[in-house]
């Protein structure tokens, strides 16, 4: 059994962290949140320690990992702009840390943590649970590794609703949160990247409050991409389902169904983090690049 602890306990995500901890048969010993609504921990460990100022947390672990039981994992679930922070804290308390998405916001700040790592000796990882997708998955294994050269042609649009508290909280800020092309974007562009290989060329068409669209070329695809949490953009069948997110992928002309199944995958991710085989900065470091080139790529 393995020692958690976790920053960010009152947010959206922390729930599927928390399922994931517990169901990988490990412990949270502490959480952290400036908010104290976080009754959430009742139903997954409710003997953990809470705190809502970080000196005390920090406090905290030193004591636990002084009176010998440390922390083996450090769970970031923070805005985005806090996971730098959050995540070189846990390397310098000896643990290795599991972050949401994206780990960071800039490419620069990627290489800044290797550094720590090296120093540390231990281990970043990142939660880009889009590949481990079932039918994700069986695309790269059964269709894309067996096509040789061929390019293939793509559409991928993802529109996910939000009201207006969306871009009241920090998640409206693009100093916050890297903005659409990074808070709601970064799991497909990794997607993108895993399953088609490296970007040859990209050509950003407009990023909005609301929106963004571009053009990739990438060394397998040519990849049109639309993104956007305005609720109009909603095709009429979601519209008519009262559906408020739309996931649509089109592989040379034909549709792949990857809708369903993405709120199980955080328990796959910890299952693969936990056995060594993680997500770690190397590989996070692509679409983080890539997201930072298109969203200032052009204003407006």
């Amino acid at each position: 059994m393995k020692n958690f602890v976790l920053i960010g306990a009152g947010g959206y995500i922390a729930p599927r962290h928390l399922k994931a901890i517990r169901e990988t048969g490990n412990n949270l010993l502490a959480a952290l949140d400036k908010h104290d609504s976080v009754g959430i921990l009742d139903s997954y460990f409710p003997h953990a320690d809470f705190f809502t100022e970080f000196e005390r947390f920090d406090r905290h672990v030193e004591k636990l990992r002084r009176g010998g039981q440390p922390i083996d994992y450090v769970t970031v679930c923070s805005p985005n702009y806090l996971h730098d922070a959050h995540a070189r804290f846990g390397l310098r308390v000896g643990a290795d840390v599991i972050c949401e998405k994206p780990v960071v916001l800039n490419p620069w700040n990627v290489d800044a943590l290797m550094e720590i790592e090296k120093e540390t000796r231990h281990n970043v990882y990142t939660l880009l649970q889009l590949r481990l997708h079932p039918t994700m998955q069986e695309l790269k294994n059964n269709i894309l590794d067996n096509a040789g050269n061929k390019k293939h042609e793509v559409d991928l649009r993802y529109i996910t609703a939000r009201g207006n508290w969306y871009r009241s909280s920090w998640k409206g800020d693009v100093h916050k949160s890297g903005g659409i092309v990074t808070n709601i974007g970064i799991h497909f562009f990794d997607l993108l990247l895993w399953l088609f290989g490296e970007l040859v060329y990209s050509q950003t068409e407009y990023v909005k409050e609301q929106s963004a669209s571009g053009i990739l070329e990438l060394e397998k695809a040519n990849i049109r991409w639309f993104l956007s949490t305005d609720e109009h953009d909603l095709s009429r069948q979601a519209k008519t389902a009262n559906k408020k997110s739309e996931r649509i992928l089109v592989l040379n002309g034909q549709n792949i169904p990857f809708g369903d199944g993405f709120e199980d995958l955080h328990t796959a991710a910890y299952q693969q983090i936990l056995a060594g085989a993680g997500i770690g900065l190397v590989e996070a470091k692509k679409s983080i690049q890539l997201t930072q080139q298109i969203r200032n790529a052009v204003k407006g």
